[in-house]
């Protein structure tokens, strides 16, 4: 069991009950799933790139990403139905608790003049995203065979119903926001 987790199971969701009211642990937010995405609008053009973000993706993931495809024909973006524009992997169980505490404690600390993340980036339903403007910030990606900068979407789908139970989830499991509300 990863530190992060147990580190839930005996501080955090006790903490929650007491702080929210809760009747039961059972009833406090947790992580449910990390979703990580890449857009490629460029690998209609470059098949290469399809590649290398598949090979990035999975270092940083630890698993196998799946492709997505296009649902409909854009004519101006010279895109036809099916044509492979991104990738995606799903994280859950273990390899979501490891990621979560790698972003938190090595990753987020070498982004260049790092302030916290944004504290407005939720849904309305407690689930955050997180733009990385590039990739190579994960200590798994080695700088010297990368193509291309490339962005990664991460989503951090929790249990939390709204996005004050959500944030305070996260803060409580290491997120760093940002201290102030502008960025």
């Amino acid at each position: 069991m990863s530190q992060l987790k147990e580190r839930y199971n005996k501080e955090i969701a006790p903490n929650m009950v007491k702080l929210r009211g809760y009747k039961n642990v059972m009833q406090a937010p947790r992580l449910e799933k990390i979703s990580l995405n890449i857009g490629l609008g460029e690998a209609i053009q470059n098949a290469k790139a399809l590649e290398a973000a598949e090979k990035d993706l999975t270092a940083i993931a630890g698993q196998h990403p799946v492709t997505t495809r296009s649902r409909r024909s854009i004519s101006a973006f010279k895109l036809r139905e099916g044509m492979t524009i991104g990738l995606r992997v799903t994280l859950r169980g273990e390899r979501m608790y490891s990621f979560f505490e790698k972003l938190v404690s090595a990753v987020l600390p070498r982004v260049r003049e790092f302030h916290g993340v944004p504290r407005d980036s939720f849904d309305g339903r407690g689930n955050y995203t997180l733009g990385i403007k590039e990739q190579i910030i994960f200590p798994e990606v080695d700088y010297e065979n990368i193509d291309k900068l490339r962005g990664l979407e991460v989503s951090i789908v929790t249990t939390a119903r709204t996005d004050e139970e959500g944030r305070l989830l996260l803060e409580l499991l290491g997120m760093p926001f940002a201290k102030d509300e502008t960025r």
